[in-house]
């Protein structure tokens, strides 16, 4: 009981200083926030407030005194000059900005409301002058005294923006000692979080430390392959199921090495059976719209011989699913194939087959060879000016297949064929780009897997074309496992 309460007590401090340092650490900072919130809010009034009075110094500086002068000398109309407009507004923005200000402030503000007043009452003299027809002199005089008002106002609402910048100011110097309190609250809030922690981790430390370093050195040991690494019990309860998990796994980790490296080249091979099902339907498109030519130019021999080949092409590629075929089959594959190829490509594609038929009993990976002169034609031939000739050859030295599909074709760079050779090495299973088969990344990846070897394809490539080649052990029906399909 006495353990479970401590590893209990352990978990609960470290929750509980959690919590504290949180704490600390918002509620400052909270509280700075909302202080420079209201501030900045105080700011921003005081600024919009002192724009608005500075645009109204233009409206009773300019605007008014030329209005007014513009009716005295006839050029405007008291409608067309919007003088009263100008006139009222002034009190409303006024008024609006008195709403918004605190202190002594608004005393400038209502005196420059009063004297607009007197203002407007000039205004009126001089519509009453206008309509009794008066002598433009008077007018003229009236208007000076507009001019003097429009004055006294302007220094009103200057005395008032000068009255906003010093209380802004006086607002800076209260709000710089709050901040700097606010700072230092924080720092020093920091330097004891950070001291309540270092000595948290300290305690946590000594606990739990050293069942976690076993852990470290038996996982380790465990990774390097020693599968006699075995944990003791701990009293940390966080580690407990951790620990007996580790040794269980421990316990089964070398069966489970055995069937993960089972089920990885099972897998393996799924994948590449998989991709193997998959039919390019452009090759299969373009072989039928050949056999519909020849069908409707009446070569019916041309038409059998298409469509006996592409018979022969697709039951050799599904092999009832099965993995191993003959090697006659592999090359019956490869001559349906390129026949079909022939009659799209016509005199651009010239091939030859040199596999001898004493040797095609013997069973072979299906696919090995196709995939290659599928990739010879479309990288090489096709792409070459004038076509050119595919060759594939086939030995029986020893008890091994020696294979061959070379082409006079374009051949590929140092570039691409270091790229090609790096794909082949990484042995990632991938559909060959820009092709109906498998690429030769397949092939090299299927020969190493099936035949358990460590090469696969050996490329050799220049301007004059591409030459692949590899090495398999020549199998009989009965060396094959029995867990591999074969096909009769």
């Amino acid at each position: 009981m006495t353990k479970i309460r401590k590893e209990k007590s352990m978990i609960g401090r470290i929750d509980n200083m959690s919590r504290y340092l949180m704490i600390m650490l918002v509620i400052p900072i909270f509280i700075s926030l909302i202080l420079m919130l209201v501030y900045e809010e105080r700011y921003h009034s005081a600024i919009e407030r002192m724009e608005t009075i500075a645009s109204l110094k233009t409206v009773v500086t300019d605007e008014i005194p030329g209005s007014v002068w513009d009716i005295v000398s006839g050029r405007d109309t008291i409608q067309e000059s919007r003088v009263y407009v100008r006139i009222y507004g002034f009190y409303d923005t006024i008024n609006e900005v008195m709403e918004k200000t605190d202190g002594d402030n608004r005393l400038s503000l209502l005196v420059a409301g009063r004297t607009m007043q007197t203002l407007e009452n000039y205004m009126d003299q001089i519509r009453d002058n206008l309509k009794t027809k008066q002598p433009v002199v008077e007018n003229e005089e009236v208007l000076e005294e507009i001019r003097g008002v429009a004055s006294l106002i302007d220094s009103m609402l200057n005395e008032y923006i000068a009255q906003e910048i010093e209380a802004s100011a006086d607002m800076s110097l209260v709000l710089r000692p709050l901040v700097l309190f606010t700072a230092f609250i924080e720092v020093g809030i920091v330097l004891f979080a950070w001291f309540l922690r270092n000595r948290s981790m300290r305690k946590t430390k000594a606990f739990v430390k050293q069942p976690i370093d076993r852990l470290e050195e038996v996982t380790a040991a465990l990774a390097e392959g020693s599968l006699d690494a075995r944990i003791t019990d701990t009293d940390v309860a966080e580690l407990r199921n951790l620990t007996s998990s580790v040794n269980i796994m421990a316990n089964k980790l070398e069966d489970m090495m055995h069937k993960s490296i089972k089920d990885e080249r099972n897998l393996r091979k799924a994948e590449l059976r998989t991709l193997q099902t998959q039919i390019n339907p452009h090759f299969l498109y373009n072989t039928l719209d050949a056999i519909i030519w020849k069908a409707e130019a009446g070569e019916k021999d041309e038409v059998i011989s298409l469509t006996s080949a592409l018979s022969d092409f697709f039951r050799i590629s599904l092999s009832s699913g099965a993995d191993w075929i003959p090697l006659s089959q592999e090359k019956k594959h490869i001559e349906g194939y390129l026949k079909i190829q022939q009659t799209r490509y016509r005199d651009i594609l010239r091939y030859e087959i040199d596999i001898p038929d004493e040797i095609g009993h013997y069973y072979i990976l299906k696919l090995l060879l196709q995939p290659l002169v599928e990739n010879a034609i479309y990288h090489g031939i096709k792409i070459k000016r004038g076509g050119g000739l595919i060759t594939v050859t086939g030995r029986l030295v020893g008890n091994m297949f020696e294979f061959t599909v070379s082409d006079t074709g374009t051949g590929m760079t140092e570039e691409q064929l270091n790229e090609l050779n790096e794909r082949m090495k990484k042995g990632q299973p991938t559909v060959s780009e820009g092709s109906g088969g498998f690429g030769m990344v397949n092939v090299n990846l299927r020969i190493r897997l099936y035949y358990n070897q460590p090469e696969g394809l050996r490329i050799v490539s220049s301007s004059a074309g591409t030459s692949v080649s590899f090495r398999v052990p020549c199998k009989s029906k009965e060396e094959i496992s029995e867990d591999e399909s074969i096909s009769g």
